[in-house]
């Protein structure tokens, strides 16, 4: 297997340090618009550079990228960017006929006229869409295989196949009690993609409703996360998995619902009070004269790089699926969770605990389907594999997964 990874940001070069422990790729590209940061990734590695070789690209240049496959005779492009890039990375891949991978879907737009009853143009439609072509054409688009949506998707393959014989509600909670010393408000991951889900109208799904929407933050519950994270509040967020993993998994109803704390949700409030949750440019003073500038990707520049938090970082991070049903006649409900330590991970890996929680879920992922593990055609998440062979790869990675009778 070649893979080109496009990305080397905090998840990517959190792929490049779990990649490089297994043997089942022959090449990994790895490839960013700031080419620094690709070298700094595989320089760390310490290897002998027969496995990694860096490029710069741009991820929004299909042909660009299209090309780079090609030349590195790369059979897998791993997207590890933020969702802006996901329609030229997954053409791209098509154009070039690799199996693509990413961990989050392409973007949603709100309902013009009911965008907290109706869905509009709802996560993945886009990819959705070319389904059909993908599998005429015989080839792959793995989506949602990060962690949430990724991790919790297999959980929910998981548990319907095993667990249950009926299943009345699957729900994916995150929660973590993290802590960054030195900083009164630093998100531990993507400030750009976390304002993007958290602001949009989350998602839900019902068997005998479909998708609806809801307004953002709502229907709190205090959820109690394992290992000592303790009880967190949790809300609703748009995400992939409900929109995933119903195509999949026979559930009546699929919801996702993150921790954020009280303090987090008033400051993403007040961005888009501000309006600098958007992403359109506005017209700003410069040095040089007037420039065009996102308010979004301004928020990005003041606040650090996640990926640099590690050494600040204290605590845990739980991504888990709560599934409720029937097994036997009687009813039951478990919670199926992976936490990990930012302790452990910045020790054992130099990742701070969120992006290498990311990043161990596609690596495991392209393992799978190197073996012949997993394989299909279409474009299909992670529910429409079989989760035993990922769970048992997870736990041989070093990071094994539990489960909780509620």
């Amino acid at each position: 297997m070649r893979v080109l990874l496009v990305g080397a940001g905090g998840v990517g070069t959190a792929v490049t340090r779990i990649a490089a422990r297994r043997p089942f790729f022959d090449r990994m590209v790895v490839a960013d618009r700031d080419p620094a940061r690709a070298e700094a990734a595989v320089a760390a590695l310490g290897e002998d550079g027969t496995r990694f070789r860096t490029e710069r690209v741009d991820a929004g240049d299909e042909a660009q990228v299209t090309a780079l496959l090609d030349r590195h005779g790369c059979d897998v492009l791993l997207n590890a960017t933020d969702p802006r890039f996901v329609m030229p990375l997954f053409r791209a891949a098509r154009g070039a006929g690799a199996t693509y991978v990413d961990m989050a879907m392409s973007l949603s737009r709100p309902h013009a006229q009911r965008p907290y009853e109706e869905c509009g143009v709802k996560l993945g439609d886009e990819q959705f869409a070319r389904a059909d072509a993908w599998a005429k054409g015989g080839a792959l688009a793995l989506v949602g295989m990060g962690v949430e949506p990724g991790l919790s998707d297999v959980f929910a393959r998981y548990a319907a196949d095993e667990l249950f014989d009926e299943v009345e509600e699957i729900g994916v909670r995150d929660g973590a009690n993290l802590t960054v010393d030195g900083y009164d408000f630093a998100p531990s991951f993507s400030i750009w993609t976390t304002i993007e889900e958290c602001l949009n109208p989350p998602v839900v799904y019902e068997a005998d409703r479909g998708w609806f929407t809801t307004a953002p933050f709502s229907e709190p519950e205090v959820f109690d996360f394992p290992e000592g994270i303790g009880p967190v509040e949790c809300v609703n967020v748009e995400h992939e998995e409900v929109l995933l993993v119903p195509r999949w998994v026979d559930a009546r109803r699929v919801t996702f619902k993150y921790g954020l704390g009280r303090e987090f949700i008033d400051t993403l409030r007040t961005l888009r009070l501000l309006g600098l949750d958007r992403t359109e440019p506005v017209t700003v003073p410069g040095p040089d004269g007037p420039v065009r500038v996102s308010p979004r990707d301004v928020v990005a520049a003041c606040l650090p790089d996640p990926a640099t938090l590690g050494e600040r970082m204290h605590g845990k991070t739980c991504a888990g699926t709560w599934v409720r049903g029937v097994k036997d006649g009687a009813p039951r409900e478990v919670y199926l969770y992976h936490v990990v330590d930012n302790r452990w991970s910045m020790a054992e890996y130099g990742c701070q605990a969120v992006v290498w929680q990311t990043a161990v879920n596609p690596v495991v992922a392209l393992e799978l389907l190197a073996d012949g593990a997993w394989s299909g055609t279409g474009v299909l998440g992670p529910e429409a594999f079989p989760a035993q062979p990922f769970l048992d790869l997870l736990t041989a990675y070093g990071s094994p997964w539990g489960m909780r009778e509620q």
